[in-house]
């Protein structure tokens, strides 16, 4: 007796059919078919990328009058600003 015989395959998806639902299988295609494309697109991209990398970027020192900025307005200071020696110890 052949497992995946036509009879069972059809009866297996007669079941699928009544437990989940037309509807309800309609967007599990959808959204199966849309995370596919997905992942072939992002492989693309990555590709992509291997081909041409992006520019490494460079660190660099902050300027005395940035400082002074800070100090001035310590509540708009920029995520890479550093702390002086008085907020390290007032924190």
């Amino acid at each position: 007796m052949d497992l995946f015989s036509p009879k069972h395959l059809l009866i297996v998806l007669l079941v699928v059919l009544i437990v989940f639902g037309t509807k309800k299988l309609r967007t599990i295609g959808s959204d199966l078919g849309q995370a596919v494309r997905g992942f072939k697109d992002s492989m693309k991209e990555g590709e992509r990328e291997a081909e041409n990398p992006p520019p490494p970027v460079e660190a660099r020192q902050i300027t005395d009058q940035e400082r002074e900025k800070v100090k001035a307005a310590p509540d708009k200071a920029p995520a890479h600003a550093e702390k002086t020696s008085d907020e390290k110890t007032s924190v």
